[in-house]
């Protein structure tokens, strides 16, 4: 559909790739999903540059026919001009402000009417500004975030998210979209994609969490894992996090779980994807209240050892704290504080904090029971009871 900012591009701009000689194309960023979107790219006959800031990833892809380049530069020699693209997969907004504007970046090299596409989770912000310095180099830029995990971009079945100010641009993109994944989803214009995914992996990080719980819940009381997975899988409690990506080793073969959490996508990374989301969020006045628990959740997981291993690890901390669910209330409770002092200009000291806490938050399976934490020091935030 079109959209008011559109920029007028004529399609023929943007050949069509034919079944034989398609363009070249260049991928940045071979990490756990940039590797194997590379290798269905070349899979699907594309004649394919790649670069990573660690050449030693590149070589399963150079050993089946690609061509590593020393910098973003030499990638934008190699494959840009009329029907030529570049995709680029990062983990932060700063690399992608390096990758596209440094000294060696792509746009030093990129020829005019070239697709620039950044599957990278970062801030819209940072989008618009991509896009803006490729639009004074005469190129399109596609903000294109996935979803999928890396099953998916290893099945080629991963979901594109695509912000793009231009029909042709986003049309022209398209084979190679599906090439890595299914059909894409043409979001808004720029910045709208990274809007979507950012909605998208804020929602995922509660249902996780939420089956990670009910998955620690039934095993607490004797119920095989397996049946449970089998009765979830087909009622209400059904998700992408349960039937595909179950957290609980030994559910499902060829996920993290199955391979103590390595791979995948790191708690860490679920924590940045939550900060951006949370930072959005305040940015128009949304009410994130289970996020932000989330995020602080997946935060203790972090300092407790699983920063490196993928998000469904929230699992293994929470049976790590089965027998004194207390220790992470309290815990939680002290982050509260943390964040309060802070965004009220104070220090902290969590030895004080700890002097203060009264009984643990957590609310016992004999509700009556259940105590309160003081959150706030000097009596200035206190949490509700529970």
């Amino acid at each position: 559909r079109s959209h008011p900012t559109s920029r007028s591009f004529s399609p023929a701009a943007y050949p069509r790739p034919a079944s034989m000689g398609l363009p070249g194309v260049g991928f940045i960023g071979l990490g756990n999903m940039g590797l194997p979107m590379a290798r269905n790219l070349l899979k699907a006959g594309r004649r394919l540059v790649v670069h990573d800031l660690n050449p030693a990833v590149a070589a399963p892809l150079t050993a089946a026919g690609a061509t590593f380049a020393s910098s973003p530069a030499e990638v934008a020699s190699a494959v840009t001009g009329e029907g030529g693209a570049v995709f680029t997969m990062l983990h932060s907004g700063a690399a992608v402000r390096e990758v596209y504007t440094g000294a060696d970046g792509l746009l030093s090299a990129c020829k005019p009417q070239t697709l620039l596409v950044d599957c990278s989770t970062v801030e819209p912000a940072t989008a618009r500004e991509m896009s803006s310095a490729a639009a004074a180099h005469g190129c399109d830029f596609l903000d294109a975030p996935v979803s999928g995990g890396a099953p998916g971009a290893a099945s080629a079945s991963l979901t594109f998210m695509v912000g793009s100010d231009s029909d042709a641009a986003f049309a022209a993109a398209t084979p190679f979209f599906t090439q890595m994944g299914k059909p894409p989803v043409r979001c808004g214009s720029v910045g709208a994609g990274l809007a979507v995914k950012l909605a998208n992996n804020l929602a995922l990080s509660l249902q996780m969490l939420a089956t990670a719980e009910a998955f620690s819940l039934g095993k607490a009381q004797g119920v095989d894992p397996h049946v449970l997975a089998q009765v979830m899988n087909v009622s209400t409690a059904r998700c992408w996090s349960s039937d595909t990506y179950n957290p609980v080793p030994g559910i499902l073969e060829g996920v993290p779980a199955a391979r103590d959490y390595e791979g995948g996508f790191a708690t860490s990374l679920m924590l940045k994807d939550l900060r951006l989301a949370l930072d959005a969020a305040a940015a128009v006045g949304a009410p994130t209240p289970s996020a932000e628990h989330a995020r602080r959740l997946y935060r203790l997981s972090a300092e407790r050892g699983f920063a490196s291993r993928d998000f469904g690890s929230i699992y293994a901390f929470l049976e790590a704290a089965r027998g004194e669910p207390d220790s992470i209330s309290v815990a939680l409770a002290e982050a509260w504080a943390e964040e309060a002092a802070t965004a009220a200009g104070e220090s902290f000291d969590s030895g004080a904090f700890g002097e203060e806490v009264v009984a643990a938050v957590a609310e016992t399976t004999a509700p009556a029971t259940a105590t309160t934490v003081k959150i706030g020091q000097d009596g200035k935030v206190v949490a509700p009871s529970a």
